[in-house]
């Protein structure tokens, strides 16, 4: 059960919340403080809202509960929820399965819908709750002491200082000057391997309701393929590629079309969207020091196969959001913060040690974990039990704060 809000005190102070960045974490993060009453500025290094690409889809369903308690169900409402899944080994199904909803909630276990999506969504509710982000603000320092904490941006018109209370850094995988700033390493291992995503729009009949999972397709000899369902007729396809992969060089020599129709044959498609990543699993020493909490890719990286990329985001602005709110309140003391490492940093943990373990099913790394793959896939194909061992990605799922 989600904590009570508290009433903001009759004196409330004008000292804001700092959260760095305005990916939907940041956005998250910024909501559920304004609903708690507690006044909030949101900084950003883009110009603008860059709305480009699906980026994280899949949206689990105690996330979609918190968007929904902050006015943003949307998100529900408009996602797509596939029920089934199929998994392949070759040209061979090696099992599907129907995804029942218990019917325990009025919101569907997971949607998929773009990132892009869910940040309009979610600027939207900003904007009614009269919070506003400063584009073009790059933070290049942080530093904090008994008043506060003090941000420095680099801004169009120079440098800015910012002071709060607390600060709440979602600036992603790419927000080193936090994490060197406090001293905290970031260790973890990165996939050679790269992956290719295309969203495209196609009428594709049946597989709007379905998620397809493909090992060693003969059109992707050794890797991986995974197809989702999005809304509006988009289809979100995930290659895996060699480390030397050129993308300029699959489109315009023919091979991304090639790559495309080999999935969907002749129909009629277009692109919307596609790029091309590298995994990482990385976790934070640490995901709180002082008044400074590190929320989302800040704090932890995992290969997003079983989404637990912004759902375990979403998770932490939430524990983080209400915990500042008690504190500000008065209803706690600044130590109480150190809960949200115990709890979160224990979830990344669990995020990471799950995720790993699928990549080295998907990329194996050595001889001993390629021939476990092959084993399993080839057993699979006739051996009930063994299709349990086939590991494409367990769906995110809450972490249970045993310890806390």
């Amino acid at each position: 059960m989600r904590p009570p809000a508290p009433r903001p005190p009759a004196d409330t102070s004008a000292e804001p919340v700092l959260v760095l960045g305005a990916g939907p974490v940041g956005q998250t993060a910024a909501l559920l403080l304004a609903r708690r009453g507690v006044p909030v500025r949101i900084v950003d290094s883009r110009p603008e809202r860059d709305a480009i690409g699906s980026k994280a889809i899949c949206q689990q369903r105690d996330v979609l509960d918190v968007w929904d308690w902050v006015g943003a169900g949307e998100v529900a409402a408009e996602g797509l929820t596939w029920d089934t899944a199929r998994t392949f080994y070759r040209d061979s199904e090696l099992f599907s399965v129907r995804l029942a909803d218990p019917g325990a909630s009025p919101l569907p276990p997971f949607v998929n819908i773009s990132q892009s999506r869910t940040e309009e969504i979610l600027d939207r509710r900003l904007a009614e709750a009269g919070v506003a982000v400063s584009w073009d603000h790059t933070v290049i320092g942080i530093e904090q002491d008994g008043t506060g904490v003090t941000v420095t941006c680099d801004t169009p018109t120079g440098p800015v200082r910012l002071h709060g209370t607390h600060a709440l850094s979602c600036l992603g995988a790419h927000g080193g000057v936090v994490r060197r700033a406090l001293g905290l390493g970031f260790e973890g291992t990165s996939f050679e391997d790269r992956f290719l995503i295309c969203d495209i729009r196609a009428d594709l009949g049946d597989w709007a309701r379905e998620r397809r999972f493909y090992f060693d397709p003969e059109w992707n000899p050794g890797r991986q393929v995974l197809i989702h369902p999005c809304p509006d007729s988009v289809f979100r396809i995930d290659w895996q590629v060699p480390a030397d992969f050129d993308l300029e060089a699959e489109e315009t020599s023919g091979r991304l079309d090639a790559r495309i129709r080999r999935i969907i044959g002749e129909k009629p498609y277009e692109i919307v969207w596609h790029s091309v990543y590298r995994f990482h699993t990385r976790v934070v020493d640490r995901m709180r020091a002082g008044r400074i909490l590190l929320v989302g890719d800040n704090a932890h990286l995992v290969a997003p196969f079983g989404a637990r990329g912004l759902n375990s985001g979403v998770q932490d602005a939430e524990n983080a959001a209400w915990k500042i709110a008690y504190v500000r309140a008065g209803w706690a003391d600044e130590e109480f913060l150190e809960t949200y490492h115990t709890e979160r940093h224990a979830a990344a943990l669990e995020n990471a040690e799950i995720t790993s373990a699928t990549m080295r099913f998907l990329v194996p790394q050595d001889e001993a974990e390629h021939t476990t793959r092959v084993t399993v896939l080839e057993q699979a194909l006739t051996d009930e039990a063994a299709r349990a061992r086939v590991d494409s990605g367990r769906l995110a799922e809450p972490f249970w704060y045993v310890d806390s």
